[in-house]
């Protein structure tokens, strides 16, 4: 019997040999085919860590202050550390030949200001505790495609940054550590698809149509969706090449969704009151542009950045608003190592809706702030940074910002951050930071 057994193990293990022998290749083409190569021909990481210090003037030590205009990050009362953002992009590019081709993009960001990118009503309150620097923010994620026709037509299918706009999401490739009025009314990012195609090496062109403004939601128009926009851009560089100058255009058939204030205190907010019934716009006109004078041997760059905005509620509930805005920039390269940027601004709105920094509001001692959309609202800003490289890959920056205008700074009562404010004045709002950032 124990004889048997033995000689029936003894067949059984020898099949199975067979079966694992037999088996090995399929599963060693099954990996082969299926796993993805981290060391891929043509893909490339890259990214930054970006941290830093900010020390706000304004506001009482428990940080009930905010200032109308500035991003969520640049706004906590008194000091601050930060880390503004991990920045990690993977990426396989299209290449200069004109042929079919495909590549990607993924970029994501982890820090306090992908906090406020994700949703940049969060902070409106203006309390420190809505600082988070584990926040997470998809970027971008797309794929591009390259037809061959004429010049070589390509396009962009998924999520991708705005085409309105001098300056971009990235601090450490503006010229200064916070961002702009401008920037922060702006849209940030679409999801939808983008053809863009260069004439010649002066002119090249965008075209595209997305959902709304910053949002993944459908593109229908009624209820709390966010209608549908088209995306257009017109970008002249100079023949030889140290200027250029880019018109942007958006038209949506909603009004704005989640771009500078929140929806749920105020539903009369024009940018984010997305409850229309079908009849509410947006039409936003951007222009910029950059020069760098031959004489100054690329060490003087001069840049502008404009926007005009109008909306239209679409319902009985809201308001319409139309807005403008300006700002200039000079940056000056001393040597290898140090520069020196300034920035000017100024915002001007028929009414407090694309701000909208105090509708709803009573001040503590019983007294009214002006009504949203009875009166205009004007506000400023001036920014001086300066740049310090140390060693490759690595950018020092200190900064110091002034904000001032109607209404511009504002503390509310920690105790009922949606009743009462305690104080509200013109400015102005000083604020001095600094930025240390490593590049890869």
């Amino acid at each position: 019997m124990i004889k048997n057994i033995k000689r029936i193990l003894g067949v059984l293990v020898a099949v199975a040999s067979l079966s694992i022998a037999d088996s090995a290749p399929d599963m060693k083409n099954m990996v082969q085919n299926n796993f993805v190569e981290t060391a891929q021909k043509g893909v490339k990481l890259s990214g930054y860590v970006d941290s830093g210090y900010s020390y706000n003037f304004t506001g009482a030590s428990s940080g009930t202050s905010n200032v109308a205009g500035r991003f969520g990050s640049d706004t906590a009362a008194k000091g601050d550390f930060n880390l503004y953002a991990l920045k990690i992009a993977l990426e396989k590019a299209l290449t200069s030949e004109n042929k079919a081709q495909a590549g990607f993009r993924t970029d994501v960001m982890i820090g306090e200001d992908a906090n406020y990118l994700s949703n940049r009503t969060t902070g409106q309150d203006g309390l420190n505790n809505d600082q988070n620097s584990n926040a997470l923010f998809l970027e971008q994620a797309y794929a591009a495609i390259r037809a061959p026709v004429g010049n070589g037509w390509d396009f962009k299918v998924g999520r991708f940054v705005s085409i309105l706009g001098y300056e971009v999401i990235e601090r450490p490739a503006n010229m200064n550590i916070t961002y702009s009025l401008v920037w922060q009314q702006l849209p940030i990012f679409y999801t939808g698809v983008l053809s863009s195609y260069k004439f010649d090496d002066y002119l090249d062109g965008k075209l595209g149509v997305v959902n709304g403004s910053d949002t993944d939601n459908n593109t229908a128009t009624g209820g709390n969706s966010d209608g549908c926009a088209l995306i257009a851009s017109l970008n002249v560089t100079a023949p030889s090449g140290n200027a250029n100058w880019s018109n942007n255009f958006q038209y949506s058939s909603n009004s704005e969704n989640d771009t500078a204030v929140s929806s749920t205190s105020n539903a009369t907010f024009i940018a984010g009151d997305n409850g229309s019934r079908g009849s509410a716009y947006t039409f936003i006109y951007n222009s910029w542009g950059n020069w760098s004078p031959k004489f100054a041997k690329d060490k003087l760059l001069f840049a502008f950045d404009s926007a005009l905005g109008t909306s239209n509620a679409g319902n009985s509930g809201g308001i319409n608003t139309s807005w403008c805005l300006a700002a200039v920039y000079t940056k000056y390269q001393f040597n290898d190592w140090f520069s020196l940027s300034s920035r000017g601004e100024y915002f001007h709105g028929n009414n407090f809706g694309k701000i909208g920094n105090t509708e709803g509001y009573q001040i503590a001692d019983g007294t009214s702030l002006q009504p949203q959309g009875t009166s205009g609202m004007d506000l400023w800003e001036y920014t001086i940074t300066a740049g310090i490289s140390v060693i490759d890959n690595l950018l020092i920056r200190a900064e110091y910002r002034l904000d001032w205008g109607v209404n511009s700074v504002y503390g509310l009562n920690e105790n009922n951050r949606n009743g009462t404010i305690d104080s509200v004045s013109s400015g102005p709002a000083q604020y001095v930071g600094a930025e240390v950032v490593y590049s890869f």
